[in-house]
């Protein structure tokens, strides 16, 4: 082991005796302080800690006391581990929402390989989507499941991105309407041409898939617009609702960006969120593998899930000196209570303060309060 320097002097220090305790004391030669060697063991009980979370094996199945485990790693359980942002234009973005709760849900992004962001909010709502997508650098296209206030942000945040909206969630959205044994043939019809969404392949396909759902509209105009004995309410409220949103989809253009010759350029373009809807299976493993954790716990699981996702996670000693913890975050929220005019200075609770948030602020983190 090499001979530590002196803190006050920076010259090589020399054994001198032991402690009550009998711990090693160390004297400088240049100056005479004395001190004793401390190891800092935060890093490696961090590093257990991660890959407990991030595995599949219980705390009784650890190699180590369960109680003395917990006893080391209660205080990470303090950390928020943050992605920074992301700089760098890539061809693909996947994004999409994983809920916690009816009030809480964590809106990720990420790439065919990394995550590179991660936001916590009280709903999918455009102006949390906004505050993800300024952290990201605007990408060639979106993909996504169409959640709501997504289209509104990018359309502030990456005007020029092009967006795919996800074949597989546009067919269940049909389904959910026609079910998957339609009572009428309209039904059928329908049904069956949002299976085929899911198997095209070339622009002329998808031309020949819009002039069959053109004709479908026209052939059941007439079914769709009968209404009931009250005369107010249409009998069949469902496929209305299923044509409208497939019409929505048609005029939007969404439907079909992957067949789009100039963005196949620079790479392939999905048809599918499925890089996205995988990655929450795991996270949803993950939650399930350490059932039992309170909503703060899971929200933790999920930043860390998604940090060391991502494409350059620092080691755990820089992270320890880098990431905020909750006091931190405490303070930035009692400080954003006062400058939105509560002179007491008390934050809500933690899901309606900055959290939610300031503590997502655009800008690079170290995180600030305007």
């Amino acid at each position: 082991m090499a001979s530590p320097r002196c803190g006050v002097c920076g010259a090589p220090m020399r054994k001198n005796g032991k402690t009550s305790a009998g711990t090693q004391r160390w004297r400088c030669g240049a100056c005479g302080s004395s001190a004793v060697r401390k190891i800092d063991s935060r890093a490696k009980w961090l590093g257990r800690f991660a890959g407990w979370l991030l595995g599949k094996l219980a705390q009784s199945e650890l190699r180590m006391n369960p109680r003395l485990f917990r006893k080391k790693t209660s205080d990470f359980w303090k950390i928020w581990p943050i992605i920074p942002i992301c700089d760098e234009v890539h061809h693909v973005v996947y994004m999409d929402g994983i809920w916690l709760s009816r009030k809480c849900v964590i809106l990720i992004a990420c790439t065919d390989d990394y995550v590179i962001g991660c936001h916590l909010a009280r709903s999918e709502n455009s102006r949390d989507w906004g505050c993800l997508m300024r952290r990201i650098a605007p990408p060639d296209v979106l993909v996504c499941d169409g959640g709501g206030g997504i289209e509104k942000a990018r359309r502030a945040a990456w005007p020029h991105t092009k967006v795919q909206r996800c074949t597989f969630h546009a067919f269940c959205q049909v389904r959910r309407c026609t079910t998957t044994r339609p009572k009428t043939q309209a039904g059928v019809d329908l049904y069956a041409l949002a299976k085929d969404l899911m198997h095209i392949g070339s622009l002329q396909e998808s031309a020949e898939w819009l002039a069959s759902f053109h004709r479908w509209c026209s052939d059941y105009e007439a079914f769709l617009k009968e209404r009931g004995d009250d005369k107010k309410h249409y009998r069949h409220e469902r496929l209305r609702k299923a044509r409208k949103g497939l019409v929505a989809l048609c005029n939007a253009g969404t439907l079909f960006t992957y067949l789009d010759e100039e963005l196949l350029e620079d790479g392939p373009v999905p048809s599918m969120s499925n890089k996205i809807e995988n990655l929450n299976g795991r996270i949803r493993r993950m939650l399930v593998n350490h059932r039992g954790m309170n909503i703060d716990h899971r929200i933790k699981a999920i930043f860390w899930f998604c940090y060391m996702e991502s494409e350059y996670p620092k080691g755990f000693a820089e992270m320890l000196r880098s990431f905020p913890d909750d006091d931190k975050v405490r303070a930035w929220r009692m400080q954003a209570a006062k400058a939105k005019g509560d002179e007491t200075g008390e934050p809500a609770r933690w899901g309606e303060g900055l959290v939610w948030s300031e503590f997502h602020h655009e800008t690079p983190y170290p995180y600030g309060v305007d």
